[in-house]
């Protein structure tokens, strides 16, 4: 395949475009000491309170061991709570703090930023379709 072919992959578009905005992402947060990895735990964790560690992990993308590592770090810095016992079974629940809870108001406000900048140009009605464009290609390829 030619180099132009291949630059006209939508899927090397796709991961171009993530590439970026996670770049972005992690430029924002770094001034709050935290990743996007990290980021993205917490946000689960304000939807999903209580939530396993292989639940966290699934939902994040990333492996359970990882998953692990970034919730120790978290937990250091106080900014979620894991119980020392299971409630059920051997999975630890664990819960935002209120210092994750400020933690995560300040980086929502600066993901929202990232992401205004990257769909600041389009209308309502071309971001409806451009979310529904990658629905549409997650559906058919899982």
């Amino acid at each position: 395949m030619r180099q132009e072919e291949f630059n006209q992959l939508i899927g090397y578009r796709l991961k171009e475009a993530q590439s970026l905005l996670r770049s972005r992402m992690e430029e924002t947060l770094r001034p709050l000491g935290i990743t996007v990895a990290q980021y993205v735990c917490l946000e689960i964790l304000k939807s999903t309170p209580g939530a396993s560690n292989a639940e966290l992990a699934r939902q994040a993308f990333v492996t359970r061991q990882t998953m692990n590592t970034l919730l120790r770090g978290l937990q250091e810095r106080g900014l979620i709570e894991r119980a020392t016992h299971a409630t059920k079974g051997r999975a630890l629940p664990t819960m935002l703090t209120p210092q994750g809870e400020q933690m995560l108001v300040q980086a929502t406000g600066r993901i929202r930023e990232i992401e205004q900048q990257m769909v600041g140009g389009l209308s309502d009605t071309q971001r409806q379709e451009l979310w529904d464009l990658l629905t549409a290609c997650i559906e058919g390829i899982k």
